[in-house]
């Protein structure tokens, strides 16, 4: 609870998956996948509960071997047509509302196992920032050099002066570009239930190092983030 608001965090966890079989509970550094997203989840003394949605009996089996104390961890059934390759996040977060006695001043903070990889603490600090900002919804960004370009119709637009090419060591702050991270996203279930989104109205965010901000959509992307994974675990030690 923050500010007299309970937080239920909720981690939406399908079985299938065609990119990586089983990739919710694939081990990553010897850890299952979803098990990043609980554990941060459980480092946050303002989470008051974790709901995880799920089709999947291997999900459920997973989870109940690797936490003892299941006190905070929910387990819902997710219906079938809601975890298809088709089916949308939020379809499973509308599930997850309509299955809870929320109060609209409720506070959600959806996090998705496809990105394990989050600094310490930070789901304090951005759950506060929420709060002292006043925000409707918040997500976390991770910024991506800016030299980038766009197609539309067989026609190439630079978003950046090439003729002024800068050097990336001296590109300043104002001219970063930040990718949606995909990790955190934080709303009220009154704002979902105006928006039927995640995002919307007054919109925060917080920003993730670039080591932060890789997602998983691949075996590539999944032996990439087991390398960034051990990276930042040496580097934490040393």
């Amino acid at each position: 609870m923050i500010n007299n608001r309970k937080v239920y965090a909720i981690i939406p966890a399908r079985g299938g998956s065609k990119g990586v079989p089983k990739k919710n509970i694939k081990e990553l550094n010897g850890i299952p996948l979803i098990n990043y997203s609980i554990e941060y989840a459980l480092s946050s003394p303002y989470i008051d509960a974790i709901i995880i949605t799920t089709d999947c009996d291997d999900i459920k089996n997973k989870i109940n071997n690797s936490f003892t104390e299941l006190r905070k961890i929910i387990i819902l059934d997710r219906p079938s047509e809601l975890a298809t390759d088709e089916a949308t996040t939020e379809s499973a977060i509308e599930h997850v509302i309509k299955s809870k006695p929320f109060k609209k001043e409720d506070i959600l903070v959806l996090l998705q196992p496809t990105s394990p990889l989050r600094p310490k603490d930070s789901l304090n600090e951005i759950l506060e920032k929420f709060i002292d900002q006043n925000y409707d919804s918040l997500l976390t960004l991770s910024p991506i050099h800016p030299l980038t370009w766009k197609i539309n119709n067989n026609n190439i637009e630079c978003m950046y002066d090439y003729l002024n090419r800068p050097r990336r060591q001296d590109i300043e702050p104002k001219d970063y570009i930040y990718d949606e991270n995909g990790s955190v996203y934080v709303f009220s279930v009154d704002n979902f239930k105006k928006t039927n989104n995640r995002l919307g109205k007054k919109i925060g965010y917080f920003i993730f190092p670039e080591d932060y901000g890789k997602q998983i959509d691949t075996q590539l992307d999944f032996n990439i983030l087991e390398s960034i994974s051990k990276y930042l675990e040496k580097d934490k030690n040393e």
